[in-house]
């Protein structure tokens, strides 16, 4: 299992459209996505204070889209040696087999909800 960060309005507007094409898509070729360890750092370093998040929590069994592991896309990553999932083309939305309110605390800092704590670390 992997996990998306994306506002509430892109998501309302995948399910409107019957996919979920975010920008990345086309400015970069892939649709970012993190495994469940490394979720909080992802949303730690470009999500800080950003409110009205969801988690997608996606089966990449069943992505019609290729997927696969690579580096960071950002050169000054932090985690240069992770290897992040990416999909190479729209989210089909019956890949999503959950989404799951990702707020942040006070500080602006996230925690992994509740919902998402049991998840193997992937």
């Amino acid at each position: 299992m992997i996990l998306h960060i994306l506002r509430r309005a892109e998501w309302d507007e995948a399910l409107r459209r019957g996919y979920y094409r975010p920008p990345s898509l086309e400015a970069e070729g892939f649709i970012h996505c993190s495994t469940v360890a490394q979720t909080l750092d992802t949303a730690n370093i470009f999500f800080r204070g950003q409110t009205d998040l969801i988690l997608l929590h996606i089966d990449e069994r069943t992505l019609t889209s290729p997927f696969k592991f690579e580096s960071p896309a950002a050169a000054d990553d932090a985690r240069p040696r992770a290897r992040f999932p990416h999909i190479y083309g729209p989210l089909n939305l019956d890949a999503v087999v959950d989404v799951v309110e990702f707020p942040c605390d006070a500080d602006g800092s996230f925690q992994m909800p509740a919902a998402l704590r049991a998840l193997p670390p992937g």
